[in-house]
C-alpha cells in the first residue's frame, strides 16, 4: 500500500506548510543554493541562517569567493563548525571560476566532482536551482524513508543506504522536483524530527508503517552505540610584554584545519619546549580549569595555560604561520570555537590589563 510515490500528498502539504521564506529560497540562484547546502550539511537551518547572510554580503558570487583570502573566508565560518566545508567551499569556486568560467555546472557528474559535494548535495542543488530530476538523500530525508517503510536496518548499514537511495527514487516526482526536494527535507527538519516526531500533523501518516505500528520514535533503527572518547591537550596562552598572543596557523587538514590556534604542547617541561620550538624564554602561571570540547566522534578536554614572555619578544619569529595576535584589536582571520572563546575571557582578564 505505502509503495506508491507520496509526492502528491508531500506537495500539498509543501503549498500549505513549507519554508518558502529560507534567504537562499528568494530566487533560485544556484551559487546562494550550493553556500546553503554545504552549510546546512549536519547544522540546523536556525543556526545556518546568520552566517549565510553575512557570507553571502561578504561574497555575493561565485568570483569573489573564489579571489577571497582562505583567512577571510575561515573567518566568517567561525563557529560554524566542521571547517573542512569551508575550505572545500573554497577551492570549489576557484574550480568552477577556472573551468566553468564563473558558471556553475549543470551535469551531477561535474558537481560530484566539485571538493565537498556529494551524490546528495549534488541532486539538491540542481533540483533546486535548476528542476532537474535527481533523488537526494540527507538526514532528515533519511529519516522520513525510514519511517515510511520501516527500514529495520541501522542507517550506517551499506544495505539500508543502498535500500534508501531506491526509495529515494521511486519517490521522486517528474514534475514540480525543486518543490518536492524542499518538502521532504522541510518535512524531516520540522514534523518527522528525530524525538518526539509530530505524526498527528504529518500528511504521510496514512501509509506510514511505523505510524501504523505504533513505534515512529523506533525508527530509523539505532546502530549501536559507544562511548565517546576522550583526547586531552594543553593550550599554551603565550603573551609578550605588550599583551599580544602567540598564534600558529594548524596544518591544512585534520582537526581545524587551515584554522588560527595557541601552540599545543605535549611536553611536561613547557619553558624547554617553548626555548626550543620558538626561541623564547617564558614562565607559566596557573592553568585555567579544563574546557570541553564536545566533537561527533570524540571530546576533547583542553587545559589553557597562560605564559608571559622573559625578556625582549623575538620579531623574527612571526612568519605566515606564526603570528603575535593583538586581542584588543582583532583581525579577520579562522578561528575554532574553544580558541576564539579562549581570546575573548584572555581580552576581558586582568592580565591583558595589566601587560597593556
Amino acid at each position: 500500500m505505502n509503495e506508491r510515490p507520496i509526492g502528491r500528498r508531500l506537495l500539498g502539504w509543501y503549498d500549505r506548510h513549507g519554508r518558502k521564506t529560507l534567504p537562499w529560497k528568494k530566487k533560485r540562484d544556484p551559487y546562494r543554493i550550493w553556500v546553503s547546502e554545504i552549510m546546512l550539511q549536519q547544522t540546523q537551518v536556525a543556526t545556518v541562517i546568520p552566517y549565510f547572510k553575512r557570507f553571502i554580503e561578504r561574497f555575493p558570487d561565485v568570483r569573489a569567493l573564489a579571489r577571497a583570502k582562505l583567512d577571510t573566508v575561515l573567518h566568517l565560518w567561525t563557529g560554524l563548525g566542521y571547517y573542512a566545508r569551508a575550505r572545500n567551499l573554497h577551492r570549489a569556486a576557484q574550480i568552477i571560476v577556472r573551468e566553468h568560467d564563473g558558471a556553475f555546472p549543470r551535469s551531477l557528474q561535474a558537481v560530484t566532482e566539485l571538493p565537498g559535494v556529494g551524490r546528495s548535495t549534488a541532486g539538491a542543488i540542481l533540483a533546486l536551482a535548476f528542476g532537474q530530476r535527481h533523488p537526494i538523500l540527507d538526514g532528515n530525508v533519511k529519516r522520513v524513508l525510514a519511517r515510511y517503510h520501516a527500514v529495520d536496518t541501522p542507517l550506517n548499514q551499506r544495505v539500508t543506504e543502498e535500500r534508501l537511495w531506491r526509495l529515494a527514487e521511486q519517490h521522486t516526482p517528474r514534475t514540480r522536483v525543486a518543490d518536492y526536494t524542499q518538502a521532504i527535507m522541510d518535512l524531516g527538519a520540522t514534523v518527522c524530527v528525530r524525538a518526539r516526531p509530530k505524526c498527528e500533523i504529518c500528511p504521510l501518516r496514512a501509509n506510514c508503517r511505523a505510524y501504523q505500528r505504533g513505534a515512529a520514535q523506533q525508527y530509523p533503527a539505532r546502530a549501536a552505540t559507544h562511548a565517546a572518547p576522550v583526547r586531552a591537550t594543553r593550550m599554551l596562552m603565550i603573551r609578550d610584554d605588550r599583551g599580544r598572543v602567540l598564534l600558529q596557523r594548524r596544518a591544512p587538514v585534520g582537526l581545524w584545519g587551515g584554522l588560527w590556534g595557541f601552540p599545543e604542547c605535549a611536553d611536561d617541561n613547557v619553558r624547554a619546549w617553548c626555548r626550543e620550538n620558538f626561541g623564547l624564554d617564558v614562565r607559566t602561571e596557573t592553568p585555567w580549569p579544563v574546557l570541553r570540547h564536545v566533537f561527533s566522534h570524540f571530546q576533547l578536554d583542553i587545559t589553557p595555560i597562560p605564559a608571559r614572555v622573559v625578556g625582549a619578544t623575538q620579531r623574527a619569529m612571526e612568519n605566515a604561520e606564526t603570528v603575535w595576535y593583538n586581542v584588543r584589536r582583532p583581525d579577520q582571520r579562522g578561528l575554532s570555537a574553544p580558541v576564539k572563546l579562549l581570546l575573548e575571557q584572555l581580552r576581558a582578564s586582568r592580565s591583558i590589563r595589566e601587560d597593556t
